[in-house]
């Protein structure tokens, strides 16, 4: 038996408070199951997130949930907090380039 998962973002709605992010999880031994997420509509507005990334954001929340409970988590709605928002950006800030002017490693021979 496999333990696949397929998760398929269906789309989100604007809400007054949060965009909603929904997602449905399929697997060959159950039937599909349908998830939301939660972005608060703060966090766009003062630049926390670009709205093109807040799919990945969810997305990768969904995921660490399902890893954590064998891919039946208890809960079907999911809020995005501030730090999982600043982790996030953390870990897809651009590092920066070493200059090409910087000295090369000298080699001994």
């Amino acid at each position: 038996m496999s333990h696949e998962i397929i998760v398929q973002f269906l789309g989100y709605e604007v809400k007054p408070l949060v965009r909603e992010y929904t997602f449905t999880v399929r697997e060959v031994s159950s039937d599909p199951r349908e998830f939301t997420l939660t972005i608060p509509t703060e966090a766009f507005n003062e630049h926390l997130l670009r709205i093109q990334d807040a799919p990945d954001v969810c997305s990768r929340k969904l995921h660490r949930e399902l890893a954590t409970y064998a891919n039946h988590p208890p809960d079907t709605h999911y809020a995005i907090t501030n730090a999982e928002l600043a982790d996030y950006r953390t870990a897809r800030a651009p590092r920066t380039p070493k200059s090409p002017f910087s000295r090369k490693p000298v080699e001994d021979y």
